[in-house]
Protein backbone atom coordinates (compact mmCIF):
# COMPACT_ATOMS: atom_id res chain seq x y z
CA UNK A 1 0.00 0.00 0.00
CA UNK A 2 1.26 3.48 -0.80
CA UNK A 3 0.02 6.44 0.66
CA UNK A 4 0.38 10.41 0.32
CA UNK A 5 0.00 12.70 3.92
CA UNK A 6 -0.88 16.65 4.05
CA UNK A 7 0.21 17.14 7.28
CA UNK A 8 1.25 20.76 8.27
CA UNK A 9 3.05 19.83 11.47
CA UNK A 10 6.99 18.40 11.30
CA UNK A 11 6.80 16.37 13.83
CA UNK A 12 3.45 15.13 13.38
CA UNK A 13 3.90 14.13 9.92
CA UNK A 14 7.29 12.52 10.58
CA UNK A 15 5.42 11.03 12.98
CA UNK A 16 2.99 9.43 10.71
CA UNK A 17 5.59 8.41 8.34
CA UNK A 18 7.69 6.11 10.80
CA UNK A 19 4.41 4.69 12.44
CA UNK A 20 2.99 3.63 8.47
CA UNK A 21 6.63 2.68 7.54
CA UNK A 22 6.75 0.56 10.62
CA UNK A 23 3.84 -1.62 9.78
CA UNK A 24 4.81 -1.89 6.14
CA UNK A 25 3.07 1.19 4.51
CA UNK A 26 4.81 3.06 2.20
CA UNK A 27 4.59 6.55 2.42
CA UNK A 28 5.12 8.30 -1.03
CA UNK A 29 5.24 11.68 -0.34
CA UNK A 30 4.46 13.58 3.01
CA UNK A 31 3.42 17.51 2.39
CA UNK A 32 2.63 20.26 4.09
CA UNK A 33 0.45 22.16 2.41
CA UNK A 34 -2.71 21.92 0.13
CA UNK A 35 -1.15 22.39 -3.13
CA UNK A 36 1.47 19.73 -2.56
CA UNK A 37 -0.70 17.38 -1.69
CA UNK A 38 -2.79 17.60 -5.24
CA UNK A 39 0.79 17.28 -6.52
CA UNK A 40 1.72 14.71 -4.88
CA UNK A 41 -1.26 12.49 -5.17
CA UNK A 42 -1.29 13.36 -9.07
CA UNK A 43 2.47 12.30 -9.46
CA UNK A 44 2.67 9.04 -7.26
CA UNK A 45 -0.97 7.87 -7.43
CA UNK A 46 -1.07 6.21 -3.85
CA UNK A 47 -3.61 3.81 -2.59
CA UNK A 48 -5.00 6.75 -0.22
CA UNK A 49 -4.19 10.35 1.08
CA UNK A 50 -4.11 10.78 4.55
CA UNK A 51 -5.49 14.50 5.01
CA UNK A 52 -5.43 17.30 8.10
CA UNK A 53 -8.74 19.38 7.93
CA UNK A 54 -6.49 22.67 8.41
CA UNK A 55 -3.86 23.07 6.45
CA UNK A 56 -2.07 25.88 4.61
CA UNK A 57 -2.55 28.64 2.92
CA UNK A 58 -5.86 29.18 4.69
CA UNK A 59 -5.76 27.20 7.94
CA UNK A 60 -9.46 26.57 8.00
CA UNK A 61 -11.69 23.73 5.78
CA UNK A 62 -8.07 23.62 2.86
CA UNK A 63 -7.52 20.18 3.59
CA UNK A 64 -11.45 19.10 3.06
CA UNK A 65 -11.64 21.00 0.11
CA UNK A 66 -8.66 19.40 -1.70
CA UNK A 67 -9.98 16.20 -0.39
CA UNK A 68 -13.32 16.76 -1.59
CA UNK A 69 -11.46 17.99 -5.61
CA UNK A 70 -9.48 15.06 -5.48
CA UNK A 71 -12.49 12.68 -5.11
CA UNK A 72 -14.30 14.44 -7.92
CA UNK A 73 -11.10 13.87 -10.01
CA UNK A 74 -10.96 10.32 -9.12
CA UNK A 75 -14.41 8.87 -7.79
CA UNK A 76 -14.35 6.76 -4.83
CA UNK A 77 -10.11 8.03 -4.30
CA UNK A 78 -9.56 6.81 -0.49
CA UNK A 79 -9.23 9.67 1.50
CA UNK A 80 -8.61 9.85 5.74
CA UNK A 81 -9.13 12.98 7.23
CA UNK A 82 -7.68 14.20 10.38
CA UNK A 83 -9.06 16.49 12.93
CA UNK A 84 -8.16 17.98 16.25
CA UNK A 85 -11.83 18.63 17.31
CA UNK A 86 -15.40 17.28 16.34
CA UNK A 87 -15.95 19.25 12.67
CA UNK A 88 -19.53 18.51 12.62
CA UNK A 89 -19.83 20.58 9.42
CA UNK A 90 -16.90 19.18 7.95
CA UNK A 91 -17.86 15.71 8.49
CA UNK A 92 -21.08 16.15 6.70
CA UNK A 93 -20.18 17.48 3.86
CA UNK A 94 -16.84 15.37 3.41
CA UNK A 95 -19.76 12.04 3.87
CA UNK A 96 -22.33 13.41 1.96
CA UNK A 97 -21.57 11.26 -1.47
CA UNK A 98 -21.97 7.95 0.21
CA UNK A 99 -19.42 6.43 -1.94
CA UNK A 100 -17.46 4.72 0.66
CA UNK A 101 -13.42 4.74 1.02
CA UNK A 102 -13.75 7.16 3.63
CA UNK A 103 -12.33 7.83 6.91
CA UNK A 104 -12.46 10.85 9.54
CA UNK A 105 -10.50 10.45 12.57
CA UNK A 106 -9.72 12.80 15.67
CA UNK A 107 -5.65 13.31 15.71
CA UNK A 108 -5.80 11.78 19.46
CA UNK A 109 -6.71 8.19 17.93
CA UNK A 110 -3.22 8.43 15.91
CA UNK A 111 -2.10 7.51 19.66
CA UNK A 112 -4.05 4.09 19.68
CA UNK A 113 -1.42 2.51 16.60
CA UNK A 114 -3.29 -0.33 16.38
CA UNK A 115 -6.77 1.19 15.91
CA UNK A 116 -5.09 3.68 13.20
CA UNK A 117 -3.15 1.33 11.10
CA UNK A 118 -6.69 -0.28 10.81
CA UNK A 119 -8.74 2.29 10.15
CA UNK A 120 -5.80 2.99 6.94
CA UNK A 121 -6.05 -0.42 6.04
CA UNK A 122 -9.92 -0.40 6.11
CA UNK A 123 -10.58 3.21 4.05
CA UNK A 124 -8.04 2.13 1.69
CA UNK A 125 -9.67 -1.00 0.81
CA UNK A 126 -12.85 1.01 0.00
CA UNK A 127 -14.54 0.78 3.77
CA UNK A 128 -15.24 3.84 6.38
CA UNK A 129 -13.58 4.38 9.14
CA UNK A 130 -15.63 6.94 11.40
CA UNK A 131 -13.92 8.39 14.91
CA UNK A 132 -16.51 7.18 17.75
CA UNK A 133 -16.99 10.98 18.89
CA UNK A 134 -17.52 11.96 15.36
CA UNK A 135 -20.44 9.28 14.82
CA UNK A 136 -21.62 10.46 18.74
CA UNK A 137 -22.10 14.32 17.43
CA UNK A 138 -23.20 13.72 14.35
CA UNK A 139 -26.09 11.61 15.87
CA UNK A 140 -26.78 13.77 18.32
CA UNK A 141 -27.02 16.78 15.84
CA UNK A 142 -29.09 14.65 13.16
CA UNK A 143 -32.88 14.39 12.64
CA UNK A 144 -34.75 13.58 15.84
CA UNK A 145 -37.83 12.65 13.90
CA UNK A 146 -35.94 9.51 12.22
CA UNK A 147 -33.47 9.01 15.01
CA UNK A 148 -36.02 8.59 17.02
CA UNK A 149 -37.47 5.38 15.24
CA UNK A 150 -34.86 4.01 16.61
CA UNK A 151 -34.50 2.28 20.19
CA UNK A 152 -31.88 2.81 22.43
CA UNK A 153 -30.04 -0.52 21.32
CA UNK A 154 -30.55 -0.05 17.85
CA UNK A 155 -28.67 3.25 17.97
CA UNK A 156 -26.09 1.94 19.54
CA UNK A 157 -25.45 -0.89 16.94
CA UNK A 158 -26.06 1.92 14.38
CA UNK A 159 -22.97 4.00 16.28
CA UNK A 160 -21.19 1.13 16.24
CA UNK A 161 -21.73 0.31 12.42
CA UNK A 162 -20.34 3.88 11.63
CA UNK A 163 -17.25 2.87 13.43
CA UNK A 164 -16.85 -0.01 10.47
CA UNK A 165 -17.44 -2.26 13.00
CA UNK A 166 -18.48 -6.18 12.04
CA UNK A 167 -21.85 -7.95 13.25
CA UNK A 168 -18.98 -9.83 15.42
CA UNK A 169 -17.26 -7.32 16.87
CA UNK A 170 -20.34 -5.27 17.49
CA UNK A 171 -21.78 -8.47 19.36
CA UNK A 172 -18.75 -8.81 21.17
CA UNK A 173 -18.73 -4.56 22.12
CA UNK A 174 -22.70 -5.07 23.55
CA UNK A 175 -22.50 -8.96 24.49
CA UNK A 176 -25.13 -9.75 22.66
CA UNK A 177 -25.41 -12.95 20.20
CA UNK A 178 -24.20 -12.11 16.66
CA UNK A 179 -27.92 -12.83 15.73
CA UNK A 180 -29.28 -9.95 17.55
CA UNK A 181 -27.02 -7.71 15.89
CA UNK A 182 -28.25 -9.10 12.42
CA UNK A 183 -31.90 -8.59 13.63
CA UNK A 184 -31.24 -5.20 15.09
CA UNK A 185 -29.33 -3.95 11.16
CA UNK A 186 -32.28 -5.36 9.29
CA UNK A 187 -34.38 -3.05 11.55
CA UNK A 188 -32.42 -0.19 11.70
CA UNK A 189 -31.80 -0.09 7.70
CA UNK A 190 -36.09 -0.28 8.01
CA UNK A 191 -37.12 2.40 10.25
CA UNK A 192 -34.26 4.50 8.24
CA UNK A 193 -36.27 3.68 4.88
CA UNK A 194 -32.83 2.54 3.33
CA UNK A 195 -33.36 0.12 0.32
CA UNK A 196 -31.69 -2.90 -0.09
CA UNK A 197 -28.00 -2.45 -1.84
CA UNK A 198 -25.60 -5.51 -2.90
CA UNK A 199 -22.73 -3.13 -2.74
CA UNK A 200 -20.04 -4.45 0.28
CA UNK A 201 -20.25 -1.06 1.84
CA UNK A 202 -24.03 -1.37 2.27
CA UNK A 203 -23.52 -1.05 6.16
CA UNK A 204 -21.56 1.96 5.88
CA UNK A 205 -23.34 3.48 3.17
CA UNK A 206 -26.63 2.96 5.54
CA UNK A 207 -25.17 4.87 7.73
CA UNK A 208 -23.69 7.55 5.88
CA UNK A 209 -27.20 8.22 4.12
CA UNK A 210 -28.83 8.31 7.79
CA UNK A 211 -26.12 10.98 8.89
CA UNK A 212 -26.35 13.30 6.09
CA UNK A 213 -29.79 14.06 6.23
CA UNK A 214 -28.93 16.57 9.43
Amino acid sequence: MRVVIGEDHALLRDGLTRLLEAHDIEVAAAVEDAPSLVQAVMTHDPDLALVDVRMPPTFTDEGLRIAIELRRRRPRFPVLVLSQYVEQLYARELLSSGDGALGYLLKDRVGDVGAFVEAVRTVAAGGTALDPDVVGALLRSGPASRLERLTEREAEVLALMAEGRSNAAIAQRLVVTEKAVGKHTSNIFAKLDLAQHDDDNRRVLAVIAYLQEG
